[in-house]
């Protein structure tokens, strides 16, 4: 299955209504096997997030949204806000929407089947990130058995520590990690941002590996600009 791709859905994309219609356009379009610009058709697997979701329901709640370098600190009541956002609300609603599409989407989180594992994240000194995890591993049988059957896997962004808790990772590097277990064709990352950006503001069309390293170490690569970067350089290697 070396012709899967895997497709991260991010930012507004979750959020308005316009955008994801049109991102979920183009993913029944490819998997249908339509021409979509000229690539040709083959499996996709759709992995998500769904921050801005989380962090409605934490203020309808009267939770704290706490950030520390880009990571949200997931104490036990966020936790359960993210599983049940992230795996309830988000994933059933992406399938009901490939679904009124045409497709078998396949609504899982990394928890289900031990798709995912991942170790969790240690304290940045004072700072505990509660039940979040880094370097995610995939178990890629799952995904092939449901690709096997004719679904479209819809992931969300969770996982299972080895002592089996669960945690909240970046969708950017479960994507990655799916896409490598897969050796997918491509990984796509559609956000709502115009691109990776240099330091005069310009959109960088192109980049290979080595000026990804480079970039990463300017100023001009911030916010979720960097965990994609970073996920893109996880997956090649």
């Amino acid at each position: 299955m070396s012709d899967v791709t895997v497709v991260k859905l991010g930012g507004s994309l979750l959020t308005d209504p316009i955008r994801r219609a049109a991102a979920l356009d183009a993913i029944a379009s490819h998997a249908l096997g339509r021409r979509a610009r000229g690539a040709s058709a083959g499996p996709v697997v759709v992995v998500h997030g769904g921050g801005k979701h989380v962090d409605g329901w934490l203020t309808r709640l009267g939770l704290p949204r706490r950030i520390h370098q880009g990571v949200r600190i997931t104490d036990e009541p966020t936790l359960d806000v993210v599983i049940a956002v992230l795996s309830g609300l988000v994933n059933k609603t992406l399938v009901a929407e490939l679904a009124a599409r045409g497709l078998r989407g396949f609504g899982l989180s990394g928890v289900d089947a031990g798709l995912l594992t991942a170790e969790r994240m240690e304290a940045d000194g004072a700072v505990d990130f509660g039940r979040v995890g880094r370097a995610a591993r995939c178990d890629p049988g799952p995904v092939r058995t449901l690709l096997r059957a004719g679904h479209l896997p819809v992931i969300a962004s969770l996982a299972l520590s080895p002592a089996g808790e669960i945690l909240n990772v970046n969708a950017d590097a479960i994507a990655s990690a799916i896409a490598s277990a897969l050796a997918a064709r491509r990984l796509v990352f559609l956000t709502d941002v115009e691109g990776l950006l240099d330091r005069s503001g310009r959109r960088v069309a192109r980049l290979n590996a080595a000026g990804a390293r480079v970039m990463l170490g300017t100023p001009a690569v911030t916010g979720g600009m960097r965990p994609k970067l970073n996920a893109c350089l996880q997956a090649l290697a």
